[in-house]
């Protein structure tokens, strides 16, 4: 029997056997019967995630206004919901949740529907005003394909799920400014309210050859004006996306209001460009609006990021129920626009993670939201297993390809490190030449993820240690060569140095397997690399997970404790139309 497509429309479904309709959805009210097509779905579709948010069919992208209102998280989206490439006629899909891990899909929050908006509704932000009054500010594509910045209000602010949006009379309250072509103009921030009460907000945009972070004030949040100058700049980054400009508390691990400005926070300012997301810590001086980093974007590896794999246009916002600031972000495929077609989709969004200011000041700390540990299953743990030279051992007993990891390793005779000059090399560079196969002293040590038995494709997570004119340097790598015998695909290696002294703690590993994404954080959260991967063998039961370590000298595996994952309810959502209203008249 060929079960040959599975199709939603709207919120109907239905299945064709030998190309002929035989049944409904009815026909899964049946738990055998349900079981039974889970199983025919699964073996179509073994790059679909269990616990990473994605779409039911078609292209996503960025993340879009999340945040937390009247008890119910929202997570709004780009999606195409006529395919599964980009194209004109994005929309702004509606996911909401309790928890960060298990979703249910609303209605498309934003359409099509307006001459400011007729092309697509792109990205944006969401603010709550004081009063708890969430508000949207997305850019339109209009119909000259110019992107202008809209404002869109509940329709019934009483509802926490926020389900209907209506579209201001007035739009669009900000157009391209003198010497900012049409196409260079889009993605507003959450809006931040200064001292005095003025409201302000940030559009990506590029202009005189600079990327840069453009200023709007407002007194009503409807009549903006451009500030005269950029809040920042860079003459040495390309077209800004998605920025994002919030405070960070210096002293506390918890987040805090993107409108606190006090002694108390420093600010970070991020900007998607070069296929990454890059951010410098810095001081915002409120008399100048002026933000003044510690360090200059140079569109080099030296620039801070927040992912050193595959993670774009993310978007962070204030967790008032538990105080802490949350960060997530598109990522995105690594097969071909063919193969997306033949999946009848693209695109997941990162594990929600924690984020907040090291203890040294100079960057920040992402750790996945501890809701995550509620899909833990199964767990095996392993503790001072030493790893000699050239030793590879299973972690059995888990789920390999649906898996939470965290391990921790021990180096002894640390002065006999390699040495290397870390001011003067990429590490990105580094992790692709001294791949996984190549011998060093202190490494390569890791993790094989969604390997098969015999290794012939293996995803290998690992850390070097070198020892510079100072100090010791850990140096993180993914490699995805061996991945899979799939030859189409992008197996870029990435690489990044993680900030802590082996001297005086341990380098630790959290690897979230998924199917087909990877997402590791390494040194408690300082440097972190997501991959997609799509092995041909290492495929649900036929995944495996194993701790290796091919450096010339041992280490220790102090701890390793692994989890099987459940798999989070994650259900789709539907279609909207959105109005469009006067709000002048309602004042």
């Amino acid at each position: 029997m060929d079960i040959s497509l599975f199709l939603f429309v709207g919120f109907s479904c239905f299945l064709l056997i030998n190309g002929n309709k035989v049944e409904d959805c009815d026909y899964l009210t049946d738990k055998t019967s349900l079981q039974s097509f889970q199983v025919l779905l699964q073996a179509e579709q073994p790059y679909r995630t269990a616990y990473h948010f994605q779409s039911p069919q078609n292209w996503l992208n960025d993340p879009n206004g999340p945040m937390y209102y009247k008890g119910v998280y929202h997570l709004f989206y780009q999606y195409n919901p006529n395919s599964a490439w980009f194209g004109d006629g994005m929309v702004w899909a509606h996911s909401a949740s309790y928890d960060l891990i298990n979703w249910f899909g609303l209605d498309h929050a934003l359409v099509p529907s307006e001459p400011f908006d007729a092309i697509s509704c792109w990205s944006g932000s969401a603010t709550i005003l004081p009063g708890d009054k969430p508000v949207i500010l997305y850019t339109g594509i209009d119909a000259n394909y110019n992107q202008v910045q809209n404002l869109a209000t509940p329709k019934n602010e009483s509802d926490p799920l926020l389900v209907e949006w209506v579209k201001y009379f007035g739009n669009p309250l900000m157009t391209p400014p003198d010497g900012v072509k049409g196409d260079n103009f889009r993605d507003p921030t959450t809006a931040w309210q200064g001292p005095d009460g003025t409201w302000k907000v940030v559009i990506g945009s590029y202009s005189n050859n600079q990327g840069m972070a453009i200023l709007f004030q407002s007194q009503d949040f409807v009549h903006w004006t451009m500030h005269r100058d950029p809040l920042y700049s860079s003459l040495k980054t390309e077209m800004w996306e998605c920025p994002d400009f919030f405070p960070v508390s210096i002293n506390s691990t918890n987040g805090v209001d993107t409108s606190v400005e006090n002694p108390s926070v420093r600010h970070v300012m991020k900007a998607s460009f070069n296929s990454h997301d890059y951010y410098t810590v810095g001081t915002y001086v409120t008399e100048q609006e002026r933000f003044l980093p510690d360090a200059d974007f140079t569109g080099t590896s030296l620039d801070l990021r927040f992912d050193y794999g595959k993670f774009y246009a993310s978007k962070s916002f204030f967790d008032g129920k538990k105080n802490r600031r949350i960060l997530c972000a598109w990522v995105n495929e690594s097969d071909s626009m063919e193969d997306d077609l033949k999946k009848g989709w693209s695109g997941l969004q990162s594990i929600p993670r924690q984020i907040w200011l090291d203890l040294n000041g100079k960057q920040l700390v992402q750790w996945p939201v501890e809701e995550l540990n509620s899909l833990r299953g199964n767990e095996v743990y392993v503790y001072d297993k030493q790893l000699e030279s050239g030793s590879v051992f299973e972690v059995s007993g888990i789920t390999a390809s649906q898996a939470d990891i965290e391990i921790m390793f021990e180096l002894p005779k640390l002065e006999e490190a390699e040495f290397i000059d870390t001011g003067l090399v990429d590490p990105q560079l580094i992790c692709e030449k001294q791949d996984a196969s190549v011998t060093g002293k202190f490494g390569p040590f890791g993790l094989l993820a969604l390997a098969t038995k015999d290794l012939t494709e293996q995803t290998a997570i690992f850390f070097r240690v070198f020892r510079d004119h100072k100090d010791y340097k850990v140096l993180m790598c993914s490699d995805q060569k061996r991945s899979s015998l799939r030859n189409e695909l992008d197996k870029t290696t990435y690489g990044a140095f993680i900030d802590i002294d082996p001297q005086r703690e341990m380098v630790s590993l959290r690897t979230l397997i998924d199917h087909s994404i990877i997402e590791s954080f390494g040194g408690k959260g300082r440097s972190v690399i997501t991959t997609r991967v799509y092995p041909k063998l290492a495929i649900y039961d036929e995944a495996h997970l194993f701790a290796f370590n091919n450096g010339s000298l041992s280490v220790t595996v102090s701890r390793l404790n692994a989890w099987s994952m459940n798999k989070a309810q994650i259900t789709a959502g539907g279609k909207t139309e959105t109005i469009s209203e006067d709000f002048s008249r309602k004042k």
